[in-house]
């Protein structure tokens, strides 16, 4: 279960290129990502998780 949330954060977040050195901000970034990445996967759409991510980048409400 870990390897394949790690794996989805890295592949539809990048998080493993992410820059943030402070702790703090990083246990907050990675929270936040996880959050993201649960809301994505129960969207309930046919879509991959970085074209679920696009199209909410998207969205204008």
């Amino acid at each position: 279960m870990e390897n394949q949330l790690h794996w989805s954060l890295d592949v539809s977040f990048n998080e493993d290129a992410s820059r943030v050195r402070d702790p703090d901000a990083r246990e907050n970034l990675a929270l936040i990502r996880r959050i993201a990445l649960t809301r994505v996967q129960h969207d309930g759409t046919q879509l991959g998780i970085q074209s679920k991510r696009l199209k909410a980048g998207w969205d204008q409400r």
